[in-house]
């Protein structure tokens, strides 16, 4: 398979399955995989914000939450 090629594949094995595969990663792929699952805990952590945010925003424009003046927003920053 060359480099970089994605195959998804359904393939049911248990945590502890899981586990005993990524210890015998060798430390550079064991790396990767920490980087590349941080990345994604960004991504869903930013999303998650997103939609929080999104849903602030409409409770707002329903009049059921007062939102902060932009002033006070970057004050706390």
């Amino acid at each position: 398979m060359a480099a970089g090629a994605r195959l998804n594949v359904d393939i049911n094995i248990s945590f502890s399955q899981l586990v005993s595969v990524v210890r015998q990663l060798p430390l550079n792929k064991k790396k990767e995989l920490i980087s590349f699952l941080q990345e994604d805990e960004e991504k869903l952590a930013l999303i998650s914000g997103i939609k929080e945010a999104v849903e602030e925003v409409n409770l707002a424009k329903k009049g059921k939450v007062q939102l902060k003046s932009a002033r006070a927003f970057l004050d706390e920053l």
